[in-house]
């Protein structure tokens, strides 16, 4: 089997009806998927990505799939979609907002689905101590786990962007770390060293601490660049998946993964970003 040269990874944070804010609908998500499924593409599992990096190896139409913070909605919709599809994800949790229950309805139950807010809605409830009502809870990440569907990371203990806070952000950030890490092992049993940055702000500080603290995979919210084998684990790219069709994210996977184009895509895409802010 050919390697691929480049590993798209994709970044996905909501998958809900009516879509909205980084919110996929689920008929676009479904569409996707289906998309992915009928063209022979690996969903890799974190394990596989980090051994693409380190040796290359992976199947030549490879995709990591990632969402961000945890939302409920990955539970609702996604996963059963995941699942209808034979394709994996991996969720980047934000420690502080899971809690305790029962495992909520899923699609295709045929039971009444939970309230799925958008993503501004999300936080607002987050920040009034409602996060049960928009976050995953610990039982159902059990139960994903336990099905193959996602599997879990950190991505924060409070999701804070302690640069924009008065203190000690790097003392702050260890701290989340810290917390991320206890409460992964607590209620899953063990921990990783794959971690996603909180709103994708990182300094060089923070790659510094998280090195410290286990992390080896430190995943961004950049796009324009290519996760080749060899390239370097403290700074993998993501592009945020749209709600369109398959075909248009197919689109976008095929310009990533081509070794001619992609580089000439991503230098005009940061060119004209950079030049967009200057003007």
């Amino acid at each position: 089997m050919m390697a691929a040269q480049i590993v798209p990874v994709l970044m996905y944070h909501h998958v809900r009806p009516g879509g909205g804010m980084i919110a996929t609908t689920p008929e676009h998500f479904e569409d996707q998927l289906r998309w992915l499924a009928r063209r022979g593409y690996a969903a890799l599992t974190t394990a596989e990505f980090a051994q693409h990096l380190e040796h290359g190896g992976a199947p030549r139409r490879s995709v990591l799939i990632t969402f961000d913070d945890g939302y409920l909605d990955n539970w609702v919709y996604a996963a059963p979609l995941l699942q209808r599809y034979g394709l994996r994800a991996t969720v980047f949790v934000v420690t502080g907002w899971l809690g305790q229950g029962a495992v909520r309805p899923q699609l295709g139950e045929g039971k009444a689905l939970p309230e799925t807010p958008e993503h501004h809605d999300c936080e607002r409830r987050v920040a009034q101590g409602q996060a049960d009502e928009v976050a995953l809870r610990w039982s159902e990440v059990q139960a994903l786990r336990a099905q193959g569907v996602m599997e879990f990371h950190s991505h924060t203990h409070t999701h804070t962007r302690w640069d924009l806070q008065d203190g000690d952000k790097n003392g702050h950030m260890r701290e989340e770390l810290q917390q991320s890490r206890l409460c992964l092992a607590k209620e899953l049993g063990e921990t990783s060293a794959h971690f996603c940055w909180p709103q994708g702000y990182f300094d060089e500080d923070y790659v510094r601490i998280a090195q410290e603290e286990g992390y080896r995979y430190l995943y961004t919210t950049r796009a324009f660049g290519r996760n080749l084998p060899g390239a370097d684990p403290l700074s993998i790219f993501r592009f945020a998946v749209r709600d369109t069709t398959g075909a248009s994210l197919g689109r976008r996977i095929r310009v990533a993964a081509n070794p001619v184009l992609a580089p000439v895509f991503n230098g005009w895409k940061r060119w004209k970003r950079a030049n967009h802010y200057r003007g």
